[in-house]
């Protein structure tokens, strides 16, 4: 293996400043791109809310998901049947359920016409899904690898779910074409910024409660649970709440991810939040570094800027060069791009 010291040597300065100058580029955007731009800078940064979740539950708890998909999808059809139904006239359905079919709205769609149930559901659904997921599979000790499978078939099963029930989640399509937000336009003028700096906040707010999260308590049993479950309960602690807890709280963060990505990108889809989806979350962690915060937020950001660039020229090649990005990463820095912030190559 090459001897990557002097490497890490030279970018181990940047660790203490790394937050502070995310932060100060994320504040001059807005002044420097164009909406087009500073449009897909948002959606990835709404990505980037889903990648501290999994900070939290892979790289301190241990917890491998390939399922985060899911709970970024339920986030997404909670905003986007509201927007639907928002931009519908008194006693109209909207227009794919009508190709299929279907006469009347679901009755499960009717409270979403509720701005405030909107809000709490993108919060609460997701969470208590993720919750009553972990408790019933870490409640029968169930992790590793047979976890990783677990949330692999539930993103599957998931997608399908939203494929197949055609007349009333758009089916493969998914839903689009969305005009206004809790009664402001999508297309006014400042809406895109503003936004911009409603998901920035929200990035922030979620970095600095993990951070403080992490440093406490919970954070060092989450980690003894990780590095040895059985020392923990020989010790008097049951590590099933702590893991389910965290669990339920990379679920919420990806359901807030998955509707601020919703508004940004103007569509939500099965192609977002299946198998492949889900496996793509976990790279952008590994390569940006699954033990960092601001190593996962670079992670998404620098991958998905990567993806567009390279996918728009040539199609067909991205899937392998995130192959060979994520096997280098593992390879040679399993600690991820903040492995050489900190000065470690392992």
């Amino acid at each position: 293996m090459p001897d990557l010291s002097a490497l890490t040597t030279r970018f181990a300065p940047i660790k203490p400043v790394l937050p502070w100058l995310l932060l100060a580029l994320a504040f001059v955007a807005p002044f420097a791109l164009s909406s087009y731009d500073l449009n897909l800078l948002a959606r990835f940064m709404a990505m980037g809310i889903l990648a501290l979740g999994l900070v939290l539950i892979w790289g301190h708890g241990g917890i491998l998901s390939l399922g985060q998909g899911v709970f970024f999808g339920l986030g997404g059809y909670a905003i986007a049947i509201h927007m639907k139904l928002a931009d519908l006239p008194d006693g109209e359905i909207p227009d794919f359920m009508v190709w299929s079919g279907r006469e009347s709205l679901p009755l499960w769609w009717e409270p979403f016409t509720s701005p405030l149930f909107t809000l709490a559901a993108i919060v609460i659904i997701p969470t208590l899904a993720g919750a009553l997921f972990s408790w019933a599979v870490f409640h029968r000790r169930v992790g590793g690898t047979y976890f990783a499978l677990i949330t692999q078939a539930l993103s599957l099963a998931f997608a399908t779910l939203i494929i197949s029930r055609q007349d009333v989640t758009g089916g493969f399509n998914g839903l689009t074409d969305f005009y206004s937000i809790f009664g402001v336009g999508l297309a006014s003028p400042g809406t895109g910024s503003a936004l911009y700096w409603v998901t920035l906040a929200v990035l922030c707010v979620a970095f600095i409660a993990l951070r403080w999260l992490l440093a406490s308590r919970f954070g060092i049993l989450l980690r003894a649970s990780r590095d040895g479950e059985n020392r923990v309960r020989f010790l008097g602690y049951n590590p099933t709440p702590f893991k389910v807890a965290a669990f339920a709280i990379a679920a919420m963060l990806a359901g807030i991810g998955g509707a601020l990505f919703t508004l940004h990108a103007g569509v939500v889809s099965p192609a977002l939040i299946g198998v492949v989806p889900s496996i793509e979350m976990v790279v952008w962690v590994a390569i940006g570094g699954r033990y960092s915060l601001a190593g996962a937020i670079v992670g998404a950001l620098l991958v998905n800027l990567a993806r567009d660039a390279v996918s728009s020229a040539f199609p067909e090649l991205w899937l392998y060069l995130m192959g060979a990005l994520f096997i280098f990463v593992v390879t040679l820095l399993p600690r991820g791009l903040a492995g050489l912030a900190k000065g470690k190559a392992a």
